[in-house]
């Protein structure tokens, strides 16, 4: 079956413009032409769509990106680099999660903190709170906070 770019586009839940702009760049090599000059989008393209929507949802640029397609239109012999490029990429995201995880780590805290003073009517009441009283993973945060006067 074939598909317009709007249709495709529909398919994978992003603007038909995404996929023109992704064909500018040269991530499309893939998509057959119509005499016409039209993208013709077959089933087999829906993968490599989502593999383009993979790595940028990643943060991969789309240099990388084309990089990857480029080795992987190749063949066999670019495994090794494409396996490279994809386990750098896979380290960053995994950088970023631990980045976002800190960053909710410390929401959660943040939460339970101004919760727990609503709930008392005061912050003091937190500040002054005895260390056991003091959920686990928020203890070491709490420390840091200064002590009243």
């Amino acid at each position: 079956m074939v598909y317009t770019v709007g249709e495709m586009a529909k398919l994978l839940g992003v603007p038909a413009s995404t996929l023109r702009y992704y064909d500018k760049e040269g991530l499309l090599p893939f998509v057959e032409r119509s005499p016409g000059g039209r993208r013709m989008f077959q089933e087999k393209d829906y993968e490599w769509l989502q593999t383009i929507e993979c790595m940028k949802k990643t943060g991969m640029s789309l240099r990388d990106i084309r990089v990857y397609i480029d080795m992987a239109m190749r063949g066999d012999e670019t495994m090794e680099p494409r396996l490279q490029l994809l386990s750098r990429q896979r380290e960053a995201v995994r950088t970023q999660m631990a980045e976002l995880q800190r960053t909710l780590d410390m929401l959660d805290f943040k939460c339970w903190y101004y919760e727990t003073a609503l709930r008392s009517g005061t912050s003091d009441a937190v500040r002054n709170m005895p260390l056991e009283e003091i959920p686990e993973p928020y203890r070491a945060a709490l420390r840091q906070l200064p002590k009243p006067e």
